[in-house]
């Protein structure tokens, strides 16, 4: 286990899992704010275990969940529109956990960005340094 990996166990075991159970239970209003922390976290903690488990494959569900948790977000408060309209949502709490969401997607992704092209730059500077990267010339051109 990695720091990636455990990381993201992290997330999903102290985040993602308090937070799914607010969304299944409590008031309306409070699970609408829940589930869009759980689609926030949830792609986070996946982005880390893939990054772990150095498979990028596995980035595509994650960010897939981050663009489309606003929609479930959306969804979930239609179909609760009836009990939020009884006992409302604070606009500021709701407001506050999205942009929150948002800066974290931010900085896992920026992250990622950053040490992946310095992995890349490692690669491509030991590449050069070793000869295995640079194109020799054998001096004829013609095919036979």
């Amino acid at each position: 286990m990695n720091g990636w990996t455990a990381a993201g166990t992290a997330l999903f075991l102290f985040g993602a899992a308090p937070a799914g159970w607010a969304t299944a239970t409590g008031p309306a209003g409070r699970r609408v704010v829940a589930q869009n922390t759980v689609t926030t976290l949830v792609s986070l903690a996946v982005l880390l275990l893939a990054q772990g488990f150095a498979r990028p494959a596995y980035q595509d569900p994650a960010l897939e969940l981050a663009v489309l948790g606003p929609a479930g977000t959306l969804l979930y408060a239609r179909l609760l529109a009836d009990d939020v309209a009884a006992r409302p949502v604070a606009r500021r709490s709701l407001r506050i956990t999205t942009w929150l969401n948002y800066l974290a997607v931010l900085l896992v992704v920026g992250a990622l960005l950053v040490l992946g092209s310095r992995v890349a730059g490692r690669a491509v500077s030991a590449a050069g340094s070793s000869g295995r990267g640079s194109v020799r010339s054998t001096g004829g051109t013609s095919d036979g």
